[in-house]
Protein backbone atom coordinates (compact mmCIF):
# COMPACT_ATOMS: atom_id res chain seq x y z
CA UNK A 1 0.00 0.00 0.00
CA UNK A 2 1.36 3.71 -0.89
CA UNK A 3 0.75 6.51 1.33
CA UNK A 4 -2.47 7.42 -0.74
CA UNK A 5 -3.12 4.10 -0.39
CA UNK A 6 -3.18 4.26 3.29
CA UNK A 7 -4.83 7.86 3.39
CA UNK A 8 -8.04 6.39 1.12
CA UNK A 9 -8.54 3.63 3.63
CA UNK A 10 -8.90 6.54 6.49
CA UNK A 11 -12.25 7.73 3.94
CA UNK A 12 -15.81 7.10 4.14
CA UNK A 13 -17.44 8.97 1.33
CA UNK A 14 -21.02 9.74 0.08
CA UNK A 15 -21.78 10.60 -3.32
CA UNK A 16 -24.73 10.69 -5.79
CA UNK A 17 -26.21 8.32 -7.88
CA UNK A 18 -27.76 4.99 -7.77
CA UNK A 19 -25.56 3.03 -9.92
CA UNK A 20 -22.06 2.61 -11.26
CA UNK A 21 -20.17 2.55 -14.43
CA UNK A 22 -16.24 2.63 -14.64
CA UNK A 23 -16.54 6.47 -15.24
CA UNK A 24 -18.59 6.89 -12.42
CA UNK A 25 -16.57 9.33 -9.77
CA UNK A 26 -17.34 7.07 -7.05
CA UNK A 27 -15.86 3.96 -9.27
CA UNK A 28 -12.88 6.15 -10.12
CA UNK A 29 -12.10 7.05 -6.31
CA UNK A 30 -12.16 2.84 -5.40
CA UNK A 31 -10.38 2.06 -8.19
CA UNK A 32 -7.36 5.07 -8.19
CA UNK A 33 -6.15 5.37 -4.49
CA UNK A 34 -9.14 3.24 -2.91
CA UNK A 35 -11.46 4.45 0.05
CA UNK A 36 -12.17 2.67 3.19
CA UNK A 37 -16.05 3.49 2.88
CA UNK A 38 -19.05 5.19 1.41
CA UNK A 39 -21.84 6.40 3.16
CA UNK A 40 -25.64 5.50 1.43
CA UNK A 41 -28.20 8.65 1.93
CA UNK A 42 -31.93 8.31 0.48
CA UNK A 43 -32.56 11.94 0.71
CA UNK A 44 -30.69 14.16 -1.65
CA UNK A 45 -30.13 17.60 0.08
CA UNK A 46 -28.52 19.23 -2.87
CA UNK A 47 -31.47 18.42 -5.46
CA UNK A 48 -34.07 18.45 -3.07
CA UNK A 49 -35.15 14.57 -2.97
CA UNK A 50 -35.40 11.64 -2.01
CA UNK A 51 -33.35 8.62 -3.86
CA UNK A 52 -29.98 10.11 -3.76
CA UNK A 53 -29.34 6.11 -3.61
CA UNK A 54 -31.50 4.30 -2.15
CA UNK A 55 -34.73 3.89 -4.41
CA UNK A 56 -35.80 0.41 -4.03
CA UNK A 57 -34.31 -3.03 -2.56
CA UNK A 58 -33.25 -4.84 -5.70
CA UNK A 59 -31.46 -1.68 -7.10
CA UNK A 60 -29.63 -1.29 -3.33
CA UNK A 61 -28.76 -4.48 -3.42
CA UNK A 62 -26.91 -4.26 -7.00
CA UNK A 63 -25.31 -0.65 -5.91
CA UNK A 64 -23.76 -2.41 -3.11
CA UNK A 65 -22.48 -5.06 -5.58
CA UNK A 66 -21.03 -2.54 -8.11
CA UNK A 67 -19.62 -0.86 -5.16
CA UNK A 68 -17.72 -4.22 -4.12
CA UNK A 69 -16.67 -5.19 -7.46
CA UNK A 70 -14.84 -1.72 -7.89
CA UNK A 71 -13.48 -1.95 -4.87
CA UNK A 72 -11.61 -5.16 -6.18
CA UNK A 73 -10.61 -3.79 -9.58
CA UNK A 74 -7.74 -1.42 -8.84
CA UNK A 75 -4.87 0.24 -11.53
CA UNK A 76 -2.00 -0.24 -9.19
CA UNK A 77 -1.45 -4.38 -8.25
CA UNK A 78 -2.49 -4.24 -4.63
CA UNK A 79 -4.30 -6.14 -3.03
CA UNK A 80 -7.81 -4.64 -1.76
CA UNK A 81 -9.07 -4.35 1.36
CA UNK A 82 -13.14 -4.96 2.25
CA UNK A 83 -15.08 -2.02 1.45
CA UNK A 84 -17.01 -0.55 4.32
CA UNK A 85 -21.01 -0.15 2.96
CA UNK A 86 -22.54 2.34 5.88
CA UNK A 87 -25.75 3.63 6.37
CA UNK A 88 -27.61 5.47 9.26
CA UNK A 89 -29.73 3.07 10.66
CA UNK A 90 -30.79 3.92 13.79
CA UNK A 91 -34.78 3.53 13.77
CA UNK A 92 -37.32 6.43 13.66
CA UNK A 93 -36.40 9.43 12.45
CA UNK A 94 -33.36 8.38 11.12
CA UNK A 95 -34.06 5.20 9.41
CA UNK A 96 -32.82 5.42 5.48
CA UNK A 97 -34.73 2.82 4.30
CA UNK A 98 -37.89 4.54 5.84
CA UNK A 99 -39.58 5.02 2.14
CA UNK A 100 -37.78 1.85 0.81
CA UNK A 101 -40.65 -0.80 -0.05
CA UNK A 102 -40.39 -3.96 1.65
CA UNK A 103 -38.29 -2.43 4.44
CA UNK A 104 -39.48 -2.71 7.63
CA UNK A 105 -41.32 -0.13 9.73
CA UNK A 106 -38.78 1.09 12.72
CA UNK A 107 -38.85 2.09 16.23
CA UNK A 108 -37.05 5.10 17.58
CA UNK A 109 -34.56 4.38 20.02
CA UNK A 110 -36.60 5.76 23.74
CA UNK A 111 -39.46 3.18 22.11
CA UNK A 112 -36.99 0.49 21.60
CA UNK A 113 -35.71 1.43 25.17
CA UNK A 114 -39.18 0.25 26.61
CA UNK A 115 -39.22 -3.48 25.62
CA UNK A 116 -37.25 -6.32 27.29
CA UNK A 117 -33.69 -7.16 26.27
CA UNK A 118 -35.41 -10.38 24.36
CA UNK A 119 -38.31 -8.57 22.58
CA UNK A 120 -35.31 -5.31 21.58
CA UNK A 121 -32.70 -8.05 20.58
CA UNK A 122 -35.30 -9.36 18.16
CA UNK A 123 -36.05 -5.79 17.16
CA UNK A 124 -32.97 -4.97 16.06
CA UNK A 125 -32.04 -8.84 15.13
CA UNK A 126 -34.70 -7.82 11.87
CA UNK A 127 -33.49 -4.62 11.45
CA UNK A 128 -29.62 -6.27 11.13
CA UNK A 129 -30.76 -8.85 8.86
CA UNK A 130 -32.54 -6.19 6.49
CA UNK A 131 -29.38 -4.53 6.30
CA UNK A 132 -27.11 -7.71 5.27
CA UNK A 133 -29.16 -8.91 3.06
CA UNK A 134 -29.07 -5.10 1.23
CA UNK A 135 -25.33 -5.82 1.15
CA UNK A 136 -24.71 -3.23 4.36
CA UNK A 137 -21.86 -4.23 6.23
CA UNK A 138 -21.37 -0.81 8.84
CA UNK A 139 -24.42 0.96 11.15
CA UNK A 140 -23.98 4.46 12.48
CA UNK A 141 -25.37 3.48 15.28
CA UNK A 142 -26.63 3.00 17.96
CA UNK A 143 -26.61 6.50 19.94
CA UNK A 144 -25.72 6.42 23.12
CA UNK A 145 -26.25 10.21 24.08
CA UNK A 146 -28.21 10.80 27.07
CA UNK A 147 -31.60 12.41 26.95
CA UNK A 148 -31.06 14.92 28.82
CA UNK A 149 -32.75 17.79 26.85
CA UNK A 150 -35.81 16.24 25.69
CA UNK A 151 -37.45 18.36 23.94
CA UNK A 152 -34.97 20.10 22.10
CA UNK A 153 -31.46 19.51 19.75
CA UNK A 154 -31.33 16.67 17.16
CA UNK A 155 -31.40 13.96 20.18
CA UNK A 156 -33.84 14.35 22.66
CA UNK A 157 -36.36 16.08 20.29
CA UNK A 158 -36.30 13.28 17.90
CA UNK A 159 -36.29 10.37 20.30
CA UNK A 160 -32.39 9.48 19.41
CA UNK A 161 -31.55 8.55 22.45
CA UNK A 162 -32.29 5.31 24.61
CA UNK A 163 -32.52 7.28 27.93
CA UNK A 164 -31.46 9.97 30.01
CA UNK A 165 -30.48 6.58 32.57
CA UNK A 166 -26.49 5.98 31.61
CA UNK A 167 -27.26 2.18 32.69
CA UNK A 168 -30.28 2.16 30.09
CA UNK A 169 -29.07 3.17 27.95
CA UNK A 170 -26.42 0.72 28.39
CA UNK A 171 -28.70 -2.17 28.51
CA UNK A 172 -29.98 -0.94 25.21
CA UNK A 173 -26.57 -0.26 23.51
CA UNK A 174 -25.76 -3.82 24.23
CA UNK A 175 -28.47 -5.79 22.89
CA UNK A 176 -28.98 -3.60 19.67
CA UNK A 177 -25.03 -3.83 18.80
CA UNK A 178 -25.17 -8.06 19.62
CA UNK A 179 -27.49 -8.15 17.46
CA UNK A 180 -25.89 -6.58 14.25
CA UNK A 181 -22.61 -8.14 15.25
CA UNK A 182 -24.32 -11.74 14.85
CA UNK A 183 -25.58 -10.49 11.40
CA UNK A 184 -21.70 -9.35 10.76
CA UNK A 185 -22.73 -5.71 10.97
CA UNK A 186 -20.22 -3.54 12.64
CA UNK A 187 -21.70 -0.80 14.87
CA UNK A 188 -20.79 2.92 15.84
CA UNK A 189 -21.00 3.73 19.13
CA UNK A 190 -21.72 7.71 18.68
CA UNK A 191 -21.70 11.09 19.13
CA UNK A 192 -18.64 11.25 21.86
CA UNK A 193 -18.09 12.47 24.35
CA UNK A 194 -22.12 12.99 24.74
CA UNK A 195 -24.46 15.22 22.16
CA UNK A 196 -27.31 14.88 24.51
CA UNK A 197 -27.52 18.11 26.37
CA UNK A 198 -26.59 20.24 23.49
CA UNK A 199 -29.76 22.44 22.57
CA UNK A 200 -28.17 23.53 18.85
CA UNK A 201 -27.39 21.32 15.70
CA UNK A 202 -23.91 20.64 14.89
CA UNK A 203 -25.08 20.63 11.29
CA UNK A 204 -26.06 24.64 11.46
CA UNK A 205 -23.03 25.78 13.29
CA UNK A 206 -20.83 25.75 16.61
CA UNK A 207 -22.95 24.16 19.74
CA UNK A 208 -21.23 24.73 22.89
CA UNK A 209 -22.10 22.07 25.57
CA UNK A 210 -19.60 23.24 28.48
CA UNK A 211 -22.24 24.46 30.76
CA UNK A 212 -24.82 21.44 30.23
CA UNK A 213 -22.71 18.44 29.48
CA UNK A 214 -22.37 16.04 32.50
CA UNK A 215 -19.87 13.62 33.72
CA UNK A 216 -22.37 10.70 33.39
CA UNK A 217 -22.72 11.34 29.57
CA UNK A 218 -19.41 9.57 29.62
CA UNK A 219 -20.51 6.37 31.57
CA UNK A 220 -21.87 4.54 28.60
CA UNK A 221 -18.72 4.61 27.07
CA UNK A 222 -16.67 3.72 29.99
CA UNK A 223 -19.16 0.46 29.91
CA UNK A 224 -19.63 -0.21 26.80
CA UNK A 225 -16.34 -0.06 25.51
CA UNK A 226 -15.14 -2.73 28.04
CA UNK A 227 -16.84 -5.45 25.68
CA UNK A 228 -14.70 -7.41 23.84
CA UNK A 229 -17.31 -9.92 21.93
CA UNK A 230 -18.45 -7.16 19.38
CA UNK A 231 -15.94 -4.61 17.53
CA UNK A 232 -17.14 -1.20 17.19
CA UNK A 233 -16.47 1.97 16.08
CA UNK A 234 -16.55 5.52 18.17
CA UNK A 235 -18.28 8.59 15.97
CA UNK A 236 -17.23 12.05 17.43
CA UNK A 237 -19.48 15.07 18.00
CA UNK A 238 -18.69 18.21 16.35
CA UNK A 239 -19.55 19.72 20.00
CA UNK A 240 -17.33 22.18 22.31
CA UNK A 241 -16.94 21.07 25.40
CA UNK A 242 -14.65 23.63 27.74
CA UNK A 243 -15.15 20.76 30.80
CA UNK A 244 -12.87 18.42 28.81
CA UNK A 245 -10.99 20.63 26.56
CA UNK A 246 -10.60 24.13 27.50
CA UNK A 247 -8.77 25.50 24.05
CA UNK A 248 -12.53 25.31 23.10
CA UNK A 249 -12.06 22.73 20.10
CA UNK A 250 -14.72 20.79 18.84
CA UNK A 251 -14.25 17.08 20.03
CA UNK A 252 -13.81 15.91 16.29
CA UNK A 253 -10.70 18.27 16.84
CA UNK A 254 -9.13 17.83 19.98
CA UNK A 255 -6.61 15.92 21.03
CA UNK A 256 -7.30 16.24 24.99
CA UNK A 257 -11.07 14.81 23.85
CA UNK A 258 -10.04 12.17 21.34
CA UNK A 259 -6.58 11.18 22.36
CA UNK A 260 -6.34 12.28 26.33
CA UNK A 261 -10.12 11.38 26.76
CA UNK A 262 -10.88 8.14 25.00
CA UNK A 263 -7.97 7.10 24.33
CA UNK A 264 -6.03 7.29 27.19
CA UNK A 265 -8.25 7.52 30.09
CA UNK A 266 -11.20 5.09 28.37
CA UNK A 267 -8.83 2.99 27.15
CA UNK A 268 -10.00 2.50 23.67
CA UNK A 269 -7.81 1.28 20.83
CA UNK A 270 -10.34 1.03 18.39
CA UNK A 271 -11.26 2.99 15.43
CA UNK A 272 -12.53 6.67 16.11
CA UNK A 273 -14.16 7.75 12.99
CA UNK A 274 -15.06 11.59 12.57
CA UNK A 275 -18.89 13.02 12.23
CA UNK A 276 -19.40 14.56 8.87
CA UNK A 277 -16.82 17.12 8.09
CA UNK A 278 -18.87 18.76 5.72
CA UNK A 279 -21.34 19.99 8.80
CA UNK A 280 -21.14 23.50 9.23
CA UNK A 281 -19.40 23.23 12.90
CA UNK A 282 -16.58 22.30 10.80
CA UNK A 283 -16.44 23.87 7.76
CA UNK A 284 -17.61 27.26 8.80
CA UNK A 285 -14.91 27.60 11.00
CA UNK A 286 -11.73 25.73 9.62
CA UNK A 287 -10.30 25.72 6.38
CA UNK A 288 -10.50 21.89 5.00
CA UNK A 289 -6.55 21.69 5.76
CA UNK A 290 -7.28 22.81 9.06
CA UNK A 291 -10.04 20.62 10.02
CA UNK A 292 -7.78 17.81 8.60
CA UNK A 293 -4.71 18.26 10.42
CA UNK A 294 -6.54 19.03 13.72
CA UNK A 295 -8.49 15.36 13.17
CA UNK A 296 -5.82 12.88 12.54
CA UNK A 297 -3.58 14.55 14.96
CA UNK A 298 -6.14 14.68 17.77
CA UNK A 299 -6.61 10.92 17.02
CA UNK A 300 -9.33 10.17 14.26
CA UNK A 301 -8.74 7.05 12.19
CA UNK A 302 -11.37 7.66 9.63
CA UNK A 303 -12.89 10.85 8.01
CA UNK A 304 -16.70 11.35 7.11
CA UNK A 305 -17.28 13.36 3.85
CA UNK A 306 -20.85 12.65 3.34
CA UNK A 307 -21.45 14.98 0.26
CA UNK A 308 -24.43 16.28 1.45
CA UNK A 309 -23.56 19.75 2.83
CA UNK A 310 -20.74 19.90 0.16
CA UNK A 311 -19.22 18.29 -2.65
CA UNK A 312 -15.48 17.46 -2.77
CA UNK A 313 -13.56 14.57 -4.86
CA UNK A 314 -11.96 12.03 -2.83
CA UNK A 315 -8.85 12.70 -4.45
CA UNK A 316 -9.13 16.09 -3.56
CA UNK A 317 -8.76 15.24 0.09
CA UNK A 318 -6.31 12.39 -0.20
CA UNK A 319 -4.21 15.32 -1.98
CA UNK A 320 -4.51 17.59 0.81
CA UNK A 321 -4.03 15.30 3.49
CA UNK A 322 -0.74 14.01 1.29
CA UNK A 323 0.63 17.82 1.19
CA UNK A 324 0.31 17.59 5.07
CA UNK A 325 2.08 14.52 5.65
CA UNK A 326 4.55 15.58 3.41
CA UNK A 327 4.88 19.25 4.96
CA UNK A 328 5.06 17.49 8.06
CA UNK A 329 1.87 18.64 9.51
CA UNK A 330 1.21 15.40 10.20
CA UNK A 331 3.37 12.59 10.77
CA UNK A 332 3.61 9.51 8.65
CA UNK A 333 3.33 7.28 11.57
CA UNK A 334 -0.03 9.07 12.14
CA UNK A 335 -1.42 7.53 9.38
CA UNK A 336 0.26 4.01 9.71
CA UNK A 337 -1.42 3.77 12.91
CA UNK A 338 -4.69 4.48 11.32
CA UNK A 339 -4.00 2.24 8.39
CA UNK A 340 -3.39 -0.23 10.56
CA UNK A 341 -6.46 0.27 12.78
CA UNK A 342 -8.27 0.24 10.06
CA UNK A 343 -7.13 -2.64 8.60
CA UNK A 344 -7.51 -4.86 11.96
CA UNK A 345 -11.34 -3.31 12.37
CA UNK A 346 -12.06 -4.67 8.43
CA UNK A 347 -10.43 -8.09 9.35
CA UNK A 348 -12.74 -8.53 12.29
CA UNK A 349 -15.62 -7.55 10.60
CA UNK A 350 -14.57 -9.90 7.77
CA UNK A 351 -15.04 -12.32 10.61
CA UNK A 352 -17.95 -11.56 11.83
CA UNK A 353 -19.49 -11.77 8.47
CA UNK A 354 -18.26 -15.11 7.15
CA UNK A 355 -19.71 -16.49 10.69
CA UNK A 356 -22.93 -14.53 10.46
CA UNK A 357 -23.43 -16.33 6.70
CA UNK A 358 -22.45 -19.84 8.27
CA UNK A 359 -25.60 -19.29 10.43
Amino acid sequence: MSLRNKIGQMLIMGFSGHELTANSPVAQWLQQDGLGGVLLFDYDLHANCQGKNLKNRAQIKQLNAQLNYYATVTGDGRDPLPLFIAIDYEGGAVDRLAKIAGCMPTLKASEQALLTDDALFAEAEKMAITLRTLGFNLNFAPVVDLDLVANEGIIGRLGRSFSAEPNQVIRAARQVVKAFSQQGIMAAYKHFPGHGSASGDTHEGFVDVSDSFLPAELEPYAALLQDQESPVMVMTAHVINRQLDPAGLPATLSLPILTGLLRKQLGFNGVIVSDDLQMKAISHHYSLDESLRLTINAGADMLIFGNQLGNIAASDIIDSIEKLVKSGAIETARIEQAYQRIVCLKRSQQALATVALLD
